[in-house]
């Protein structure tokens, strides 16, 4: 298989393939943790959860100065990664055009000097990010392998899409087609690790923020 036919391969039917376990992975996993239920609470409420959960979701996303005295670099290097694979995933123009001719949407790009230099910054704050974990003991022991190996399939779409868009190591087309396939791999496990955070993260800090607001009880 030549570099160009790989690469129609994994922009054909590979990623139908990676688009079609993700969608129905995460279906699946939703209806999973919403259809759960929960116990009835009989307990008389002493306040308004609603209005709580919304102000736990603000209040868990803005980290308190003793939080970010204990870990700075997790919580610094998090918060970077975060907005800049945002950025480079969103705003980067050809993937916007990926989005337009799957969704029919499209919005404006940054310009690809500043993606570029998001990504490399994204890149950094990750290996910090498993620098620190391998530092610290306690960390280091909690750890796991679908830790290590979500934090490879992350950065690796980055890494892959930078070498490509540079035109390094090997020909621009095989590169591309590497760089699609570790996307595909990352879509295939997103719905079945930690990633699934991504979707539930909001709704887990609303429940909690909600549960604890009906208690009379701050979150």
């Amino acid at each position: 298989m030549s570099n160009v036919e790989l690469l129609l391969w994994v922009r054909g039917p590979a990623f139908q393939i990676a688009v079609a376990v993700f969608v129905v992975g995460m279906v699946v996993r939703l209806l999973e943790i919403f259809l759960l239920g929960r116990k009835p609470d009989l307990a008389q409420p002493r306040n308004g959860g609603i209005a709580a959960g919304w102000r736990t979701i603000v209040s868990r996303s803005v980290p308190d100065p003793g939080t970010f005295k204990r870990e700075p670099v997790t919580l610094v290097a998090g918060y970077i990664f975060h907005i800049g694979f945002f950025v480079t995933l969103v705003l980067f123009a050809p993937h916007i055009e990926l989005f337009r001719a799957w969704l029919g949407l499209s919005w404006p790009a940054l310009s690809t000097p500043v993606v570029d230099a998001t990504a490399v910054i994204t890149m950094l704050a990750l290996v910090a990010a498993l620098v620190h974990r391998l530092r610290d003991p306690v960390r280091k022991f909690l750890s796991r392998f679908e830790d290590y190996f979500t934090w490879l399939v992350t950065l690796l779409p980055v890494v892959t899409g930078y070498l490509a868009y540079h035109r390094l190591l090997v020909p621009y087309a095989l590169m591309l087609a590497v760089h699609i396939l570790t996307v595909e791999l990352l879509l295939v496990v997103f719905p079945f690790t930690k990633l699934t955070h991504a979707f539930t993260l909001f709704a887990a800090r609303w429940y909690n923020g909600y549960a604890f607001g009906r208690k009379g009880v701050q979150s």
